[in-house]
């Protein structure tokens, strides 16, 4: 039995797409679940839409999501070169294979004429089919319009009569009629493929045996099948999987905003999370379960669970699981996460114990690009309507804690010694709780004037006495005297 053999073939455009990653992280899976080999292949031969520097943003996003290649550019391979720029010889020699098998035949035919067929075509409401002028050329004419270096493509000889019939793993038997496919160009007029023909030389040379792709490519797939025909070459075996949806109407696109992978890891995105949700936009593990490690995914990954019906990229979703990375990360894993952010607000140099705040966030934070309006405050206390000293619930208002704030300061000032020797939350609360106790009012009036005072934001992460430990004994009451001053201006 042949060894399986999948193959991620990227066109280097600039960004990897969800849907990309999905199709590269689908054909990872399918060998690794096998014991099969997993390739990797740059198909640049649309040097049109090359983009610089995108072959590296396809190398970096397969590094950071741990979807390793056993064969592929900076690996090697008994079958490579790998990038197809490098393997430009190769396809004209097998496109004139087909022309001497008759499968296949030179077209010298002009732009221009072929934009007036296309117009032709268009204003009679059908689509552009070649109409094979070139096909009646003699050997004679051939010759001489080579000769004279005359520009030309080579386009595939498909038969008009018939049906051709294929196979795909997700939806099934597909049948087309012969008659509705193109004759389509296999080497272009600058001698490099078409994506159509070269994608089908490399998979039969690369002993590719599952290819992976959008069901976009339903429609291509029967011409392949003729070319594997034409040459007498064994079908792989196809797994068209349906399209990322941004709703019910609309594909994701980066033009049209959508974040690609590497948008989302700016946007504080975790890479396993983003690989554990793109797995379940196409396929189900079966039961209930949503969260896999990759090495959870190739033990539990089978083809049978691929779906035909299209996924909404749901950001909130995403959001919620990244929520879940986060708060199971241990603390050394989340700090390490984190720590590029937290130094982005209090800086490299900062006296705060970077770890106590990373503890503090940890299970508050959704992505990462929330941690820096979090923690803010810690840097530079910001100016703060004293409003928010007013809270229902807590029963407090301005005067009450006005009057409390006097009580704290003063505590903490004539306890300097003592409180600085253990400056600890629980050691702290326990202390606030005392005196809210020997004041006879609720501690929460006593916590939440603290809080508000040190932290300047209604919302905030960390009680009261989580943030002074942070800030320590000077910074504390520095802020509380802050608040004080700022209630004292409103209430004279």
């Amino acid at each position: 039995m042949a060894v399986t053999r999948t193959r991620f073939a990227p066109s280097p455009t600039g960004y990897m797409h969800i849907g990309n990653l999905r199709t590269a992280l689908y054909e990872y899976l399918i060998a690794r679940s096998q014991g099969g080999q997993f390739i990797l292949r740059i198909e640049d031969t649309d040097q049109e839409r090359f983009v610089e520097g995108s072959m590296d943003v396809i190398y970096k996003t397969l590094e950071m999501t741990g979807i390793s290649y056993d064969e592929g550019p900076g690996v090697g391979g008994e079958y490579g070169p790998y990038i197809q720029s490098e393997r430009r010889g190769i396809y004209l020699e097998y496109a004139k294979q087909l022309v001497e098998k008759k499968a296949a035949y030179y077209c010298f035919c002009t732009k221009e004429r072929l934009e007036s067929l296309k117009t032709n075509d268009g204003e009679l409401g059908a689509s552009f089919n070649y109409d094979r002028h070139c096909l009646t050329l003699s050997q004679e004419e051939i010759d001489k319009n080579l000769a004279e270096g005359k520009p030309y493509v080579i386009r595939q000889l498909v038969p008009r009569e018939g049906k051709t019939t294929f196979h795909d793993v997700v939806y099934g038997d597909i049948t087309v009629d012969n008659e509705t496919l193109d004759d389509q160009i296999l080497i272009k007029s600058d001698g490099l493929p078409t994506y159509n023909f070269a994608n089908v030389v490399d998979d039969h040379l690369m002993k590719i045996t599952h290819v992976v792709r959008g069901n976009e490519y339903l429609s291509s797939t029967p011409k392949y099948n003729i070319l594997y025909q034409a040459f007498g070459w064994d079908i792989p075996t196809y797994v068209h999987v349906p399209s990322v949806m941004k709703d019910a109407q609309h594909k994701l696109s980066k033009r049209n905003g959508d974040a690609s992978f590497q948008d989302l890891i700016e946007k504080g995105y975790l890479a396993e999370a983003i690989l554990n949700y793109i797995a379940l936009l196409g396929w189900s593990p079966g039961g209930t379960r949503e969260f896999f490690t990759l090495k959870e995914l190739e033990e539990n990954f089978t083809i049978d669970g691929l779906s035909k019906s299209p996924s909404i990229f749901d950001i909130e979703k995403l959001k919620w699981m990244n929520a879940e990375y986060i708060r199971k990360a241990t603390p050394e894993d989340f700090m390490a996460m984190a720590k590029p952010y937290i130094t982005a607000v209090v800086g490299e140099d900062s006296v705060l114990d970077l770890n106590k705040i990373a503890a503090l966030i940890q299970q508050r934070t959704e992505i990462l690009t929330d941690i820096p309006e979090k923690i803010d405050f810690f840097k530079e206390l910001p100016d703060y309507d004293t409003a928010i000293y007013c809270h229902k619930k807590m029963k407090t208002d301005k005067e009450n804690s006005k009057a409390n704030l006097e009580k704290i300061i003063a505590f903490f000032k004539e306890n300097e010694a003592e409180l600085c020797s253990k400056w600890q939350s629980s050691e702290l609360y326990a202390v606030l709780c005392e005196l809210a106790a020997k004041c006879e009012v609720k501690n929460s009036q006593i916590l939440w004037p603290v809080r508000t005072a040190l932290s300047g934001k209604e919302v905030s992460p960390g009680g009261a006495t989580e943030l002074a430990e942070i800030l320590g004994y000077n910074e504390t009451v520095r802020r509380l005297e802050i608040g004080l001053e700022k209630l004292n201006k409103e209430l004279i």
